[in-house]
């Protein structure tokens, strides 16, 4: 999909050629960048954004000065992007212990469109990192105002009112779009977009990316037009950290900094946009493993009245800390979904994470599709001899094709790992699709922990693409007291997956224990296994608590000499930091993961219910585009009054995005061995194309008549056809079917 929206801006910047601002004033598209010329993504949005969507080529024109260019015949589909010319925009960033709030605010005019039509207009929003969720989107223009919300999936008024909408959702997994619909040529839109993201943590520093450089094209006509740009950021840690600023992007002045907060800003008033992505990295100052819980009470209006506590563990930035041994087993998908990039890109991966091993820890490595394959029946030891020939018999054996089989490696893994005494057993699980069983591996993974006589194995579990089912593997991972993580843009295989290897085998504080169960009346923990403390990024937990909670935690863990560890951590209420916001994204996913395998309504509920409340979107919730005439709000509207399609009482229109989660996997695509990427639908061939024309001959015929759809009809149709249908054109033509539907059907789609 990336592809196609790329192509569609190019082709809006060709179209744009047409606008013509005055003497010394004409708008010149850029050329691409020698180094894109190969990229067929060259133009997907680096920053947050608005186009113009182009379906008639004949309405591009200066909404001020028209042009009376010649009329341009046909029709663009798919339409053409047309970039919206920016004249101020302002960016946001609250950070809270790992996450971080963005909002951007900016100013855009619809340049591109003559002022007596209209168009739709698509709002594009990149989010930086990995793990990027969309809070809202507000857009406000002339009359109307549109904004988002959440709804229930269950709410059947809220889906018999609306409107589906055609387009919107997820470009790509980090890039969010939105159609607004028709908006008058020369209109102002004042937009403002709210999303959060996860903080990265590499070597001890926090680091914040955002997607923030802005093409030439987005220049308002005009030489010497100021640009107004802003940037806040905020940090807030816990009360009483140092914070340290390390690296900023841009010209930021510090305007604020205190006890574990500090704020800086930045103003500019330039003729050019923001050149680079925005970034800043801090690290808070300790040379060893610390943390602190923070208490929240609930709102008046939330729907669990319980107390809230978020309890954050930080390992410090003594890079020396010993890390445990570790005894790890790479069980891996050779299936036949995972056949080309998809297998390359995971043994380059799984090579170099050999390549990372100590020579103390011991490792083995299980392929497996409907079969399981061993590199060895018992672990060995990482020497530089092992390794090596464990590469060799990755490049021999990792051949994509067959079915896909997980129970079975698993069960393997685990008894291989059975008798770890002084290491840290893992089992390292890459998969890109569904099975049946599921549930039934869950509990046999459950059944394998109880009965451990020695550490039990800690599972990481890494999902390639849409069709696996992150949901299973999020839950085997927390039954593991492991980690989850995804590459759901199938490019990122090998840095994703190297990322979570490193968690997996930088462990520096192992089965953590809380004493709080007992002087609670009640307490609820997300998630109920605790995972282990890496030196690659904090931990943080949160939960519901009834009760009064105790002055002081106290936290127990092993170290990697399996000696003992205690920490008191400091408990205060949060007054800067909103706990539930900071937390909400983890507590729905951990969640939605159980609602999955106990198959309970009630969570299910519980979960659309946080979703609602926070913002965050989930599985079984929707988002929604509300449409608002103000004007019309100020009109005294008769109760007889008819009601356009997906109107409410308050003449307000509902547009129905499609679902934004992810899903719980495709079987059927498995079954198949669909590698994952391939989601979009292809493009019809010519004679589909003539059956769908001819279902309506005076309608849909005269659209295609009137679209580039027809060249690529009449491209793919022999003589013999081209003849017959050039015979009935001029036979319609004579008895004035074409005039009649040019009056009629043209008409009416212009309004």
């Amino acid at each position: 999909m990336a592809e196609e929206f790329s192509k569609a801006v190019e082709e809006g910047i060709r179209l744009s050629k047409r606008i013509y601002f005055g003497k010394d004033r004409a708008v010149s598209p850029p050329k691409r960048p020698s180094s894109m010329l190969k990229s067929c993504t060259a133009f997907v949005p680096t920053a947050p954004m608005l186009y113009a969507v182009i379906h008639d080529p004949a309405i591009v024109d200066n909404p001020d000065v028209p042009s009376y260019q010649p009329h341009v015949h046909g029709r663009c589909d798919p339409p053409a992007l047309i970039p919206l010319h920016m004249s101020a925009v302002d960016l946001k960033a609250d950070c809270f212990l790992d996450t971080a709030f963005l909002t951007v605010s900016g100013s855009w005019r619809l340049h591109c469109v003559t002022g007596s039509r209209s168009c739709d207009c698509r709002v594009a929003v990149p989010m930086g990192g990995k793990q990027g969720s969309i809070l809202g989107v507000e857009v406000t223009v002339h009359r109307k105002s549109y904004s988002t919300q959440l709804v229930d999936m269950e709410d059947n008024n809220g889906k018999e009112s609306g409107i589906q909408a055609q387009n919107g959702g997820f470009l790509t997994p980090n890039i969010f779009t939105l159609n607004i619909p028709q908006i008058d040529g020369g209109s102002n839109l004042s937009v403002k977009i709210s999303w959060s993201q996860k903080i990265l943590y590499y070597e001890d520093t926090l680091s914040l990316n955002v997607p923030f450089t802005f093409p030439d094209f987005v220049n308002p006509a005009g030489k010497r037009m100021l640009r107004k740009e802003k940037i806040e950021i905020n940090v807030n840690a816990a009360a009483g950290s140092e914070l340290l600023c390390k690296t900023m992007s841009h010209p930021l002045k510090e305007v604020r900094r205190n006890a574990g907060s500090m704020g800086f800003s930045y103003d500019s008033d330039g003729l050019s946009w923001s050149k680079a992505d925005f970034n800043f990295s801090f690290a808070v100052s300790s040379s060893h493993i610390n943390g602190g819980v923070l208490l929240e009470s609930p709102s008046a209006n939330d729907f669990d009245q319980r107390e809230m506590f978020c309890m954050y563990l930080s390992p410090g930035n003594l890079r020396s800390r010993k890390v445990f041994r570790k005894d790890i087993i790479f069980v891996m998908d050779i299936s036949g979904s995972m056949r080309g990039k998809l297998i390359d890109d995971t043994k380059n991966a799984l090579s170099t994470a050999l390549s990372r091993l100590g020579p103390d820890d011991s490792f083995s490595i299980i392929a497996f599709n409907g079969d399981s394959y061993l590199f060895s029946t018992s672990m060995e030891l990482a020497s530089k001899e092992a390794v090596e020939r464990a590469i060799d018999w990755i490049n021999m054996n990792f051949v994509a094709g067959g079915d896909t089989n997980i129970l079975h490696p698993l069960n393997t893994a685990m008894e291989m790992l059975f008798s770890a005494r002084r290491s840290i057993p893992i089992i390292f699980l890459v998969t890109d699709g569904s099975v049946e069983d599921e549930r039934q591996i869950c509990d046999v993974i459950k059944n394998h922990m109880i009965n451990a006589e020695s550490i039990p194995p800690r599972i990481y579990t890494f999902g390639i693409g849409s069709f696996c089912n992150h949901y299973f593997l999020r839950t085997l991972a927390m039954i593991g007291k492991g980690q989850h993580d995804a590459a759901l843009n199938v490019d990122l295989i090998e840095p994703q997956m190297l990322r979570l290897f490193d968690k997996a085998s930088s462990l520096v504080l192992a089965n953590i224990t809380m004493d709080i169960f007992d002087d609670l009346d009640e307490v609820e923990v997300y998630p109920s296994h605790i995972p282990d403390l890496s030196s690659e990024g904090p931990l943080t937990l949160s939960g519901r608590y009834k009760g009064s909670f105790p002055e002081i935690l106290q936290v127990k863990g092993v170290l990697a000499d399996f000696s003992n560890f205690e920490v008191d951590m400091k408990i205060q209420k949060a007054k800067d930091i909103p706990v539930q916001r900071v937390c909400a994204r983890d507590q729905i996913e951990y969640l939605t993961a159980q609602a999955w395998l106990s198959e309970s309504k009630e969570l299910e509920q519980k979960v659309a219910k946080l979703s609602l409340q926070t913002g965050f979107i989930s599985e079984y919730t929707c988002m929604t585009i509300l449409e608002d005439d103000h004007l019309k709000k100020e009109k005294e509207v008769s109760k007889k009054s008819k009601r356009r399609n997906g109107e409410n009482a308050q003449g307000q229109r509902v547009f129905l995005l499609p679902n934004l989660g992810i899903g719980f996997g495709n079987l059927t695509a498995t079954a198949e061995n669909t590698p994952p990427g391939r989601e979009e639908t292809r493009e019809p061939d010519g004679a589909e194309m003539f059956v769908k024309a001819a279902s309506n001959c005076c309608g849909t015929l005269c659209h295609y008549c009137c679209c580039m759809c027809c060249l690529k009809f009449c491209t793919r149709i022999n003589n013999q056809c081209a003849t017959a249908f050039t015979q009935l054109c001029v036979g319609l033509g004579c008895l004035g079917c074409l005039s009649c539907c040019s009056d009629i059907c043209c008409s009416e789609s212009e309004q």
